[in-house]
């Protein structure tokens, strides 16, 4: 038996008789272990809820045994007769009994109880049917998953059975559909037709104007080497079109420009040309460009100036357009029903028409430098020194080239995917087919009207947009100041300070003079001296007004 110390008994008499309105100062002491198992076990007059740890042990006679120290946690009580194994129907609900009612606080032991890995607690019976309710859904769940993925292996099995010949199966197709080997071009480069400021025209592509720069940078760069009588190699002209434009500068953009604009330049394999570099060697051939220039006048050599400069920079251009154009048609011809612009009245691509998504050019054929022959298989070597060898050596050139003999494999063609036949959309169904006809045959006309205005017929339809909103504003600015007239200065400074959009007192004075015209019974302008008065007629509808002009906008637009 424990022995009590003196001071334990204080302890109690003082936790016994305190009075509640007396304050004692705590004293921030660390209590001995007795005396926090005699305070856990003296009720306190505070409303604390918090649950006291249960007091600790005494030392045990094994003073080699380490004992592990009391949880503060409750822990599932272990029986005796545990035999309940892993695959039994009771086990997954075992962690469920850890807030049931009926759980108990452990009762420690001396001892440790070695329990093995498959013995689980027994449950109560009425927590027997929800676990078996749980493990039954859950059972349902597994067995659908595993008869979703054997379909899928059976549909992957068969399709690698049907594609031997190398075409992708379907469902590798669904999984990873099959898309451009490029990666996609950043958004400043597939929408920038969309971008460009000034009206809309026969904008070219990103790729073809990066192009045409680096034709300019080239000539420029090739001009001044000619015209000094020095031979132009690739990597002089190289060097200096990366200088001038911050970009990469290969031989595959040099085809480009050869297939667009073929009498530009000459090119050819040349060795024994001074480079002053360590790094090529003299022997080495090397890609020399020469200028086709016309024969002057004189028998003088003839120089690249400035004016012939800007002459093969629009021959260039016209020939980028004109491979747009090319495009364009085709694009046209597939359209339903097909459209065909005549060419010399075509002032812009078609709405729908992707000017950034045109196919690359493809680049032409360079010069290459001669190829010396090397032998690269012992057959080679075999058959070029065979007079020169020993019989041993032949036979064992002659096993060796058998040996790494491989047979080429057949190589199938991909097979392309019909084109479907146009089919009409599911959300037109039950329409009349007339109807359709006529509703194209309607936005064709208009979009050919749309790619053959020019720019002044597009800057008028642009005002006839604007004049029914700019009626109703020079309506009330006539209401506003009361007066039967007013000068154009005055108008247009009313009307450019209630418009929306900001506008300039000449523009705006275009758009009144434009007003007068279309209507004349409304609005007419008088002449005095220096001075234009405009009058407005107040007493009409401004309504009918409104409509007359937006009637004559869209017929504008129609033609």
């Amino acid at each position: 038996m424990e022995q009590r110390r003196l001071t334990d008994f204080y302890a109690r008499r003082r936790l016994g008789l305190r009075a509640p309105s007396l304050r004692v100062k705590p004293t921030w002491r660390t209590p001995s272990p007795a005396k926090s198992a005699l305070r856990a076990q003296v009720p306190t007059s505070s409303g604390s809820r918090k649950r006291a740890r249960p007091p600790a042990e005494p030392a045990s006679d094994e003073p080699t045994r380490a004992r592990p120290a009391p949880s503060a946690r409750r822990r599932l009580r272990l029986p005796d007769n545990v035999d309940a194994g892993p695959g039994s129907p009771a086990a997954p609900d075992s962690t469920a009994a850890l807030d049931t009612p009926e759980y108990s606080p452990p009762i420690k032991k001396t001892k440790k109880a070695a329990v093995s890995a498959g013995q689980l607690p027994k449950l109560a019976p009425h927590k027997g049917k929800v676990s078996s309710k749980v493990t039954f859904s859950e059972l349902q769940s597994c067995l659908q998953r595993a008869r979703e993925l054997g379909a899928r292996a059976q549909e992957r099995k068969a399709s690698a059975q049907g594609n031997d010949a190398g075409q992708p199966s379907a469902l590798e197709a669904k999984e990873h559909p099959a898309g451009p080997s490029e990666e996609k071009a950043p958004a400043y480069q597939r929408f920038h037709a969309l971008a460009q400021p000034g009206p809309p025209g026969l904008v070219l592509p990103y790729k073809y104007q990066v192009l045409a720069e680096m034709f300019r940078s080239m000539d420029t760069i090739v001009s001044m080497l000619y015209n000094r009588s020095e031979t132009v190699t690739f990597a002089k002209v190289k060097q200096g079109v990366q200088d001038m434009m911050r970009k990469r500068f290969e031989e595959r953009n040099v085809g480009q420009i050869k297939t667009v604009y073929p009498a530009s330049y000459r090119f050819r394999q040349e060795r024994n040309v001074p480079t002053f570099k360590d790094n090529v060697k003299r022997s080495d051939y090397q890609l020399t460009i020469e200028p086709l220039l016309d024969q002057e006048v004189g028998n003088m050599a003839p120089q690249l100036t400035a004016s012939r400069l800007l002459q093969r920079r629009q021959v260039f251009g016209q020939n980028l357009v004109e491979r747009v154009r090319e495009h364009h048609r085709v694009f046209l011809a597939s359209l339903n029903p097909p459209m065909v612009v005549p060419e010399d009245r075509l002032t812009r691509w078609h709405p729908r028409f992707n000017v950034d998504e045109v196919p690359d050019i493809e680049p032409a054929e360079l010069p290459q430098p001669p190829t010396t022959e090397t032998l690269a298989t012992a057959q080679e070597v075999l058959a070029r020194a065979r007079s020169l060898m020993s019989p041993r050596m032949e036979k064992a050139l002659n096993d060796l080239a058998l040996r790494t003999a491989v047979p080429s494999s057949p190589v199938s063609s991909p097979v392309l995917p019909a084109t479907p036949p146009d089919t009409p959309p599911a959300l037109l169904k039950g329409v009349s087919q007339d109807l359709l006809e006529r509703i194209r045959a309607k936005e064709v006309q208009k979009q050919l009207a749309q790619m053959t205005r020019c720019p002044e017929q597009e800057q008028r339809l642009q005002r006839l947009e604007r004049l029914p909103e700019l009626a109703r504003v020079l309506r009330s600015v006539f209401v506003s100041e009361r007066k039967p007239a007013l000068t154009m200065e005055v108008a247009c400074a009313r009307m450019v300070g209630s418009y929306r959009v900001a506008m300039s007192p000449g523009e705006m004075e275009k758009h009144v003079q434009l007003l007068s015209e279309l209507l004349p019974g409304w609005l007419s302008l008088h002449r005095i001296r220096t001075d234009t008065y405009v009058k407005l007629d107040k007493a009409a509808d401004l309504a009918g007004v409104t409509a007359q002009l937006a009637r004559l906008a869209h017929a504008e637009e129609m033609l």
